[in-house]
């Protein structure tokens, strides 16, 4: 693909000869000079242990991108997001802390 053709939220086919075994697809994060930084959102299951190191994103170079086509005996990525909120304390756990 060219640079002209990729644009930031799209969804592209990749591969990646160093880091990946087999193809996978990846949303664009953000668009370098010649490459593209992508979150994986679904890969082969043989590259998973990859993926994982990788915290789901891999910086490809645009020369390695296509247009997006359904993957077969993928595995798609979750995309959940867990919030975390701080717990006020209770008068009870304040009387237990200062014993």
């Amino acid at each position: 693909m060219k640079k002209a053709d990729v644009k930031v939220g799209a969804i592209v086919g990749a591969r990646s000869e160093e880091d990946l075994k087999k193809p996978f697809q990846g949303k664009v994060e953000k668009i370098y000079e010649n490459s593209a930084l992508l979150t994986i959102t679904s890969y082969d299951p043989v590259d998973a242990t990859a993926i994982s190191d990788l915290n789901n994103k891999i910086v490809v170079n645009f020369k390695n991108l296509k247009a997006v086509r359904a993957a077969k005996n993928s595995k798609t990525v979750s995309t959940n997001e867990v919030k975390v909120e701080k717990i006020a304390k209770t008068k009870k756990a304040d009387k237990d802390s200062k014993k």
